[in-house]
């Protein structure tokens, strides 16, 4: 192991952790809004709107991450529609992480039972503060498990943004290599960098399914 090598570009790998955490957070801060919407259209049945949810949940699961933000980054422009590297990784992100998160919501709108929303209704509350009172929080409650995965699985699918010239821990890991060919080292910094990424996000979701889990007892 070269530890001046380590010492020397670990600086680097923390710069480039704060850029994969700025890109994932607001990536899937706008992949649970994407989601919870389409979850919310799936639940009431809307008949438009509910098809045009499933064809983006099929095309948004069925096509590669890469190839959705090629398209973001080189088609849009094509159409007069300019982002930056970043904005392009976060709605890239949230595109295909609202797809996700849309189906694990889905099956939390699916949980409530059906004796609590007549309940609600012959209180005489109306539809959206059924929505907002007693669906979502019941439905968020249960589909804590599949958001937190969700979660974690959009932070690793992050590493792909590095193909549109993002200084993520991907693109300053195989940069190192191609300089410096001490390959063992950057990779080893890599899989570290992702770990204090992920171990937090992953305790955090144990502790919250546990405390939600506890609560529905």
């Amino acid at each position: 192991m070269n530890w001046s090598f380590i010492a020397q570009y670990a600086p680097f790998f923390a710069n480039a952790a704060l850029m994969t955490i700025y890109i994932s957070f607001f990536g899937v801060l706008l992949a649970l809004a994407v989601g919870l919407v389409c979850a919310a259209v799936e639940s009431a049945h809307v008949p438009v709107l509910r098809q045009i949810v499933r064809v983006y949940v099929e095309l948004s699961r069925n096509t590669p991450l890469l190839v959705q933000l090629y398209f973001i980054y080189f088609g849009l422009p094509k159409l007069g529609i300019v982002l930056s590297a970043q904005a392009c990784a976060i709605v890239g992100l949230a595109f295909l992480g609202g797809s996700y998160m849309a189906e694990a919501l889905r099956g939390g709108f699916d949980a409530v039972p059906r004796v609590q929303l007549e309940s609600a209704q012959m209180l005489g509350l109306t539809r959206m503060q059924t929505l907002s009172h007693v669906q979502i929080p019941q439905a968020l409650s249960t589909a804590i498990p599949g958001v937190v995965a969700n979660v974690i699985f959009l932070v690793k699918e992050s590493s792909v943004v590095s193909a549109i010239a993002l200084a993520d821990v991907m693109y300053v890991t195989r940069d190192l290599m191609g300089m410096t060919y001490d390959t063992y080292e950057a990779l080893t910094l890599l899989i570290i960098t992702y770990l204090v990424i992920l171990l937090p996000i992953s305790i955090v979701g144990t502790i919250l399914e546990r405390r939600f889990d506890y609560a529905r007892r």
